[in-house]
């Protein structure tokens, strides 16, 4: 499988990047974990065809996380796509896509389609859902969202992904990234409390806890991005690919 951050960026564009996108291309299915409101852009400046998508795994319902799937599903539509959407997300996630789609384009929840968008709302207690190929599960995490937001993780081809979502420090991030192949994990800032958010001080205090085989940082603001020499973990970048 091969992992592509084709966004990696916070809500705020920090440092010119896209919001989070992380791709996942296995032999078997193509989809995403999270589609940021700039997703569908991301994928087509970097030749990723969004109609090769099968799935996607939401964290959370942020527009930053969450806010693109109107558009991938309207460019779906307009592409002739054929092929069904899963969509994995938060209980809440069904109703809040809805409304997220009616806000946007009025009538385009309820618009015919040559293509099925099935969602699955996942449990926050680790159980496993079947999404294709693919078995995801989540873990409630501290993030205020208006919905129970979760860390993931995403076994497909063999391997293991799995991503924090956006939290403070909770022992759940424990429990996402254990024997995860690669770990990709939010370093807001560099020692800077933000509630609901995890710095990587506190994140480095916790590294003997993450029994992941790879970790990467992610979903950095500006203070984060000016600290990176600092950080002895590796910092993902638009476009940034890892072979699984």
């Amino acid at each position: 499988m091969r992992v592509r951050f084709a966004g990696s960026g916070d809500a705020f564009g920090s440092g010119g990047r896209w919001q989070t996108c992380l791709h996942l291309a296995g032999e078997e299915q193509v989809m995403l974990v999270d589609c940021g409101a700039t997703s569908l852009v991301a994928m087509k400046a970097q030749g990723l065809d969004p109609n090769a998508v099968g799935a996607v795994a939401v964290t959370h319902l942020h527009g930053d996380h969450f806010g693109g799937l109107p558009f991938l599903i309207l460019d779906g539509q307009f592409s002739r796509r054929s092929a069904p959407l899963l969509v994995a997300g938060p209980p809440g996630t069904r109703t809040r896509l809805a409304e997220a789609m009616e806000t946007l384009f009025p009538g385009s929840s309820r618009a015919r389609r040559r293509f099925p968008v099935e969602v699955t709302e996942l449990a926050p207690d680790g159980t496993p859902a079947e999404l294709g190929a693919a078995t995801v599960r989540g873990w409630q995490v501290e993030h205020a969202c208006g919905a129970p937001p979760l860390a993931v993780s995403v076994r497909l081809d063999g391997v293991t992904f799995a991503y924090s979502g956006d939290t403070q420090w909770t022992p759940a991030l424990a429990e996402a990234a254990r024997e995860a192949d690669l770990f990709a994990v939010e370093a807001y800032t560099f020692d800077r409390p933000v509630r609901y958010h995890l710095d990587y001080q506190t994140l480095r205090g916790h590294l003997g806890e993450l029994q992941a085989e790879r970790i990467v940082l992610t979903h950095m603001s500006a203070h984060m991005l000016g600290r990176l020499a600092d950080a002895e973990l590796p910092a993902a970048y638009d476009g940034m690919a890892i072979d699984l």
